[in-house]
């Protein structure tokens, strides 16, 4: 049984066709197979171990193009999944503004709650695939 330490607040993970999260209980453990491959259970301690699966690149990139033009900034500055709004000179406003450019450019409507936990560039892009995929579900 592997043993995992880090830092915990969410599970999250978009799977492809033919792969499935197995069980997970209690968030104390995961156990999944992906491609007809098994991996044992992942035995976590809540609070201590974050499990995240990235969105596309495509995605990030549009992400990242919409931020720069809604906060003016030059295509020379980075501008990266790992990019944080405030980091970038955004504000609350400019943070609205660009969930309504998301919302625009991607088809998609993101509930308030949702919006507030955006601090990121890759949280915007993986919120947008999740929105995505329960549009077309």
């Amino acid at each position: 049984m592997a043993s995992i330490t880090g830092s915990f607040t969410s599970l999250s993970c978009s799977l492809m066709p033919n792969q499935a999260v197995n069980r997970v209980s209690k968030l104390g453990s995961v156990s999944l197979s992906i491609s007809g491959k098994s991996f044992p259970s992942l035995r976590v301690q809540p609070a201590r171990f974050r499990v995240s699966c990235a969105a596309k690149p495509e995605t990030v990139d549009k992400v990242c193009k919409i931020v720069r033009k809604q906060l003016a900034l030059p295509d020379e500055s980075e501008v990266a999944g790992h990019s944080k709004f405030a980091s970038l000179g955004a504000d609350s406003l400019d943070t609205v503004e660009i969930v309504m450019g998301l919302e625009e450019e991607f088809g998609i409507s993101v509930e308030e709650e949702s919006a507030q936990n955006i601090a990121t560039v890759q949280d915007a892009a993986d919120l947008i695939e999740k929105l995505i995929e329960n549009k077309g579900a």
